[in-house]
């Protein structure tokens, strides 16, 4: 593997960064807010998951 010295290390992430495309702050606020919903739909659809387990368990171990 070639070596390479700290300067051409620096300039060579310099010309890396320069490439990123960083978002929008409106793309940043709309990508956020639709990560809180979709992990409130999914917090909200294991809370039922759970709550039909419990349920059930209760139920066939109420039996006995």
């Amino acid at each position: 593997m070639a070596k390479t010295n700290p300067l051409q290390f620096v300039q060579q992430v310099r010309g890396e960064v320069a490439k990123v495309v960083w978002p929008a702050r409106r793309e940043v606020v709309l990508t956020t807010i639709m990560v809180f919903i979709m992990t409130a739909l999914t917090a909200t659809f294991f809370s039922f998951v759970d709550l039909g387990i419990r349920t059930a368990l209760a139920a066939v171990l109420g039996a006995f």
